[in-house]
């Protein structure tokens, strides 16, 4: 069964969409069975990974308001393990025709139940907003990942996020858990960054990844062709900040155990 992991922030600009993808495809190209959810009317993850907004013709959006199902949207990506439940502009319509559903904070939770014996992990790329759509990937996940830019403003909102949370936790998710707080485009030379890194995690302990994404000129490209850094420069800083990401999360949750295991017991099989 899938781990579902939300990367949430409704701060713009601290790499969520960045996040979602590369994250997903460093999953996969780790050999896990990835889908990578985009649960944002923006569909920056859709387009960030090659797909033509205007030959998509199903979406999330037709899952949560229509009758499709999820296993007849997903789409094949070109990274072996790597799906993905696309969006569509039409998504920023869903909050409004879902106002009177009955337990509508439910409705990606029950779409994804369908699918998630076929993966390792699913990841979703929530909208930079606290609505409807973001509190229903809240529901449908088992954590939450927090993109959070290492500049002065890093903290500005994150507090509203972590109340959010935890509303969701007490009330439709008991449990949600958080990932982890990921520091975003840092730049080491910088006094401050290091300054703000270090604020972060003596505030937060714990809850703050050891890996940080840096700066990286190569992962700012990436998205405007379509591929998630690891296929658009496979030695580049961001692809192995994202794979130390994903081998940092597999640790957490002792999945890279649960994995060897499987492919041991599949071999004798053999």
């Amino acid at each position: 069964m899938a781990r579902i992991i939300g990367v949430a922030n409704q701060k713009g600009g601290v790499g969520k969409t960045t996040t979602a993808i590369n994250l997903a495809a460093s999953l996969a190209v780790l050999e896990y069975k990835t889908l990578l959810v985009d649960a944002d009317p923006q569909a920056n993850s859709t387009s960030g990974i090659g797909f033509d907004l205007q030959n998509i013709q199903q979406s999330i959006y037709d899952c949560m308001v229509g009758e499709a199902k999820a296993k007849d949207v997903i789409l094949k990506t070109e990274i072996p393990n790597l799906d993905l439940l696309p969006s569509h502009i039409d998504l920023v319509g869903a909050e409004l025709e879902m106002i009177n559903y009955p337990q509508r904070e439910n409705v990606i939770k029950n779409a994804l139940d369908e699918i998630r014996n076929d993966y390792d992990f699913i990841v979703i790329d929530c909208s930079p907003s606290l609505g409807l759509i973001t509190v229903n990937a809240l529901v449908a996940s088992d954590s939450v990942a927090i993109p959070v830019q290492a500049e002065f403003f890093a903290l500005e909102g994150l507090g509203k996020l972590l109340n959010t949370i935890k509303i969701v936790q007490s009330r439709l998710n008991t449990n949600l858990e958080i990932e982890g707080i990921l520091m975003t485009m840092f730049d080491g030379r910088l006094r401050l960054c290091n300054q703000i890194v270090s604020e972060v995690r003596r505030h937060f302990e714990e809850m703050v990844f050891d890996t940080l994404i840096h700066r990286n000129t190569r992962l700012s490209e990436a998205p405007s062709v379509g591929k998630p850094v690891i296929l658009y420069d496979a030695e580049s800083k961001g692809t192995i900040n994202y794979l130390s990401l994903a081998k940092e999360i597999l640790q957490k949750n002792n999945m890279t155990k649960i994995k060897q295991s499987e492919r041991t017991l599949n071999s004798e099989n053999e």
